[in-house]
């Protein structure tokens, strides 16, 4: 009974990674959004680990989760939002954890919007979602 039930019920649960997903990234750059010293900040950051044009990274990194965040909290766009944010997150693991060797630790972070943003890739919309109810129409 609650297998069948639960069965019935599992677009809540991509609805509510959607929703852990999409704050998480929102709060992880709003203050970049805010603040023009904090995206220059972020900026120096990404200079001290050797990227390219560190101001126009910090700028497409932040926008990309920022924009992405909103998609995916309303469930537009939803797969090519995650294929997006993956890369962004492979790019951040693989050049600055990785190379400066951070702790499993100092990676879960990125690692959670990563794998979460797989899940959702690999799953798709769910019910509670505006592509659903484009797709509706």
């Amino acid at each position: 009974m609650i297998e069948k039930y639960l069965k019935e019920k599992q677009y809540i649960g991509i609805f509510l990674l959607r929703v852990f997903i999409g704050c998480r990234l929102l709060y992880g750059v709003i203050d970049n959004i805010l603040s023009w010293e904090k995206m220059i900040e972020f900026s120096h950051f990404l200079n001290s680990n050797n990227f390219y044009f560190p101001l126009t990274s910090a700028v497409i990194s932040v926008y990309v989760q920022f924009f992405g965040s909103i998609l995916i909290l309303i469930g537009y766009k939803l797969r090519f939002t995650t294929f997006i944010i993956s890369i962004n997150f492979i790019v951040a693991l693989i050049f600055v954890h990785i190379r400066i060797d951070d702790t499993i630790e100092g990676m879960t972070p990125a690692l959670a919007m990563l794998f979460g943003c797989l899940a959702l890739f690999f799953h798709g919309t769910d019910k509670i979602s505006l592509d659903n109810y484009l797709k509706s129409k």
